[in-house]
């Protein structure tokens, strides 16, 4: 059973940056590995994903150039560098894998608990 625990989230000002983790557990397969947020009152959206050997990256439009998704092998961690962030970042960040390389949330088969991140104006 794979298990992915996140953290990292809390509170930042606008412009500040944060890192978030997602620690994977129980890993028996090279998953795809994707990051998404639930903002109030919207519905899960797509921010990241990035294959496991790292040679497929993709981000959503909203936070390209600001965020960046890595892998650290050894330590079998997700992690996502979100600079530049806005108070229209705030949200709960859950990471997610799939076997597959998808931006669909509904593909993927393991979900973490969440972190939570609050911007500051």
């Amino acid at each position: 059973q794979v298990q992915l625990v996140e953290s990292g989230g809390g509170l930042v000002q606008d412009g500040g940056s944060l890192r978030l983790s997602c620690a994977v557990f129980g890993r028996t397969f090279d998953y795809t590995m994707g990051w998404f947020r639930v903002s109030p009152g919207k519905e899960r959206a797509f921010v990241a994903v990035i294959s496991w050997n790292g040679g497929n990256v993709y981000y959503a439009d909203s936070v390209k150039g600001r965020f960046t998704i890595s892998v650290d092998n050894a330590r079998n961690t997700v992690y996502l560098q979100m600079n530049s962030l806005k108070p229209d970042d705030a949200a709960v960040y859950y990471c997610a894998a799939s076997r597959v390389l998808a931006k669909e949330p509904d593909v993927y088969d393991y979900w973490g608990q969440g972190t939570q991140v609050i911007v500051s104006s």
